[in-house]
């Protein structure tokens, strides 16, 4: 045993096992791997990256084992070989921590045949084959099958084999929050409820929301059951459904709350437009919600595509590094995820082995300090509901503002609606709402309490709204400083805002008279004392061309501010301005979010800054007399859409830190270039500039408080 070896020993199956697993290696087994494995190749990958801890294919679907269970489908290729067993033992020669993966979403005709009460139904009684694989049916999670079948096979698992954890993924059912209509669900549903299970032909049934609540329940029970199953066996063995970033959201707190020790968020790539601060906002919304929590991000080495589903390629190098970097940046633990053992592209081994080496070395700042910021959004996204309409999306007015704030070198947290507290709220002076409907009454007392204490709030476009038409209320009217005097209105098209007084918000805009608006917008007007910055011009036509021109007619406050008694300071800006921001990325938009942020901040100055040019996704975290500024190279053509293709090193960042009453002689050290810097103080702020960054670099400042 090695010196590593011996040193990791002594966390290995203890109850806090999962604080040790910081980087992780999971592999997804296809059917046919158990003829081709080479397990003395995945020994050595584990070794040269200086992995933790392993997810590894033990079951459900299909077993890679030699199971007893019953019905238990093991690999036409498994022979009298144990895939599973011997990559098991292997890591565990590493000194590592395993976990088994288990994916219960599906199963073969002839459990189908054995067993057709685990098979999930269509309404008109059909079992729901798998659109993706001949001969597969999907299963229903409030059948025997997961019940029974499942924690059977978890058991077996865990009493056969060393591991640490279960980790069960596809769990909740076809498509995640649809509906089955087996005989076995609809007979247990309406036993419990007393009503029969919703039509998807009528989204308006009042069952709907029933059955929500009654899915909630009975998955909730499922995660308690199985959590129990396996430490039943080994007390330190831990079960985790896999949620993705719902983590604990539309499930039952009081049931789940000690549930999960930690999570693992499937967001493997990047697709579609997501930006390349994606991983890092993963790690944000987690701590968001349970800040006491590690969460783990798992990444592919191969693109990601919901469409094209390239399952055995590779992705640029340099993309699977910046997801990475970013991630464990902000606090997330690095895991690689490879699908099929047999490698077709080995181009990831080295990929892996870079990121991993750049996370063990950051790691003994990243992970021994706290993560802080003087701004938090809150996050107050709904549930996923198992209703056949389209619920609300607010994602992309919190989009907008995410990248917003990465654009302006604005350092900030989440903050869970679940998790609101105003002790929380006590730690940050500027309190974001992008579009958060239906704050209910004690999140707004908070709020107001909040900005008494001297807090400040940017509010954007409906929230705290509740309710609809005539019946809509603004909860946070009055401590805004403005009434509804309508709906939202919208879309809309050629809106435009008049800038009406000089103030901080309507700075930076040069000689024009107005800049652009939203696409809807929510009618209001300023009460009391608060003022309007800017106003909506009157709706006029987009073409023809020569209808192209102001008209008189209705228009209403667009941009109101207040100051506050306390000293806080408040501002609604009555549009989708995040929406529309990340629609279109239109300067104007962005200043305007960056004054209100920067106006809120009030006169005293911001702990940390940031200057130089380029887009540098920054995080700040602190202990007792030390301080550490991250700051993660995002400056790239394609960092707005994946996949990238090189690094572009950037140049001549300048940090700069408050520092405590007293404190005069600090020392920083670049962690990544592992040297010394230079620190300048004026005035009681730390200067470093930080001459060259690659993918990432941290900036660790320490002092000895009131020596000289």
């Amino acid at each position: 045993m090695t010196a590593l070896q011996s040193e990791r020993s002594t966390d290995l199956r203890t109850l806090d096992w999962y604080h040790d697993a910081t980087r992780w290696t999971q592999l997804t087994f296809t059917e046919d791997d158990p003829k081709t494995l080479d397990v003395d190749f995945w020994i050595d990958v584990m070794r040269r990256i200086d992995s933790r801890a392993l997810c590894l294919s033990a079951g459900g679907y299909m077993a890679f084992y030699p199971t007893a269970v019953p019905h238990h489908y093991r690999s036409t290729f498994l022979g009298d070989s144990d895939p599973f067993g011997a990559l098991v033992e292997g890591a565990r020669s590493l000194g590592m921590h395993v976990m088994a993966r288990i994916d219960p979403h599906a199963t073969h005709e002839a459990a189908a045949q054995a067993h057709p009460e685990w098979i999930a139904h269509e309404e008109d009684g059909t079992p729901i084959r798998h659109a993706s694989m001949p001969g597969v049916y999907w299963t229903d999670p409030f059948s025997t099958h997961h019940s029974e079948f499942v924690t059977e096979i978890s058991r077996e698992i865990v009493r056969e084999y060393d591991v640490d954890a279960v980790f069960a993924n596809r769990w909740e059912g076809h498509a995640a929050a649809t509906i089955s209509y087996s005989p076995g669900t609809a007979a247990r549903f309406r036993a419990d409820t007393g009503v029969d299970l919703p039509s998807k032909s009528n989204p308006g049934d009042p069952a709907w929301e029933v059955f929500a609540q009654w899915r909630s329940l009975r998955l909730s029970e499922l995660v308690v059951q199985w959590d129990d199953a396996v430490r039943s066996v080994k007390p330190h063995v831990r079960f985790i459904p896999n949620r993705g970033m719902k983590l604990t959201r539309g499930l039952v707190p009081e049931l789940v709350r000690d549930r999960y020790p930690f999570f693992v968020v499937d967001k493997q790539g990047r697709y579609d437009l997501d930006a390349s601060w994606v991983a890092g906002r993963v790690s944000k919304l987690g701590r968001g919600l349970h800040p006491d929590r590690p969460v783990a991000l798992l990444t592919s080495v191969g693109p990601e595509s919901r469409v094209l589903r390239w399952k055995d390629a590779v992705a640029n190098p340099d993309e699977t590094m910046s997801l990475i970097v970013d991630g464990f940046a902000q606090g997330a633990r690095p895991w690689f995820s490879k699908f099929k053992a047999e490698c077709f592209d080995k181009r990831w081994v080295p990929t892996i082995e870079k990121a991993f080496a750049l996370h063990a070395r950051c790691e003994p700042v990243l992970g021994r300090l706290r993560y802080t910021a003087e701004i938090a959004v809150l996050d107050n996204a709904p549930a996923t509901l198992p209703v056949p309409v389209p619920a609300a999306d607010g994602e992309a007015d919190d989009t907008g503002f995410y990248h917003a704030l990465v654009q302006s070198r604005l350092p900030f947290e989440y903050i869970a609606d679940e998790g609101l507290s105003l002790e929380r709220l006590l730690r940050y002076r500027v309190l974001i709402l992008p579009a958060c409907r239906d704050l209910s009454p004690e999140h707004v007392a908070m709020i107001e309490q909040f900005v008494a204490a001297g807090g400040s709030v940017v509010s954007a476009f409906d929230s705290s709204v509740r309710g609809t038409g005539d019946s809509a209320e603004l909860g946070l009217g009055e401590l805004l400083g403005v009434r509804l005097v309508g709906g939202v209105r919208g879309p809309l098209k050629n809106k435009y805002m008049t800038i009406e007084r000089e103030h901080d918000l309507s700075e930076g805009f040069g000689v024009a008279q107005r800049i652009v608006a939203g696409t809807r917008v929510l009618e209001v007007e300023a009460v009391g004392d608060a003022e309007e910055i800017f106003r909506f011009v009157p709706d006029y036509p987009d073409l023809p061309m020569e209808e192209v021109y102001p008209r008189p007619g209705r228009t209403s406050a667009a941009v109101v501010t207040r100051t506050h008694p306390s000293g806080g300071r408040t501002v609604h800006l009555a549009f989708n301005v995040g929406d529309v921001y990340w629609q279109a990325l239109q300067s104007d938009h962005l200043r305007l979010i960056t004054n209100a942020v920067h106006w809120c901040m009030g006169e005293r100055r911001p702990q940390v800054e940031v200057r130089g040019a380029g887009l540098v996704d920054v995080a700040v975290q602190e202990g007792e007399n030390e301080r550490a500024v991250i700051l993660v190279n995002l400056n790239n053509p394609m960092a707005m859409r994946g996949q990238l293709h090189e690094m572009l090193p950037m140049h001549d960042q300048e940090v700069l830190i408050q520092l405590p009453d007293g404190v005069t002689a600090p020392q920083a050290r670049l962690v990544v270039a592992d040297r010394p810097a230079p620190v300048e103080v004026r005035d009681g702020v730390a200067r470093v500039i930080v001459e060259r960054i690659e993918w990432l670099e941290i900036v660790h400042l320490t002092w000895a408080q009131g020596v000289d």
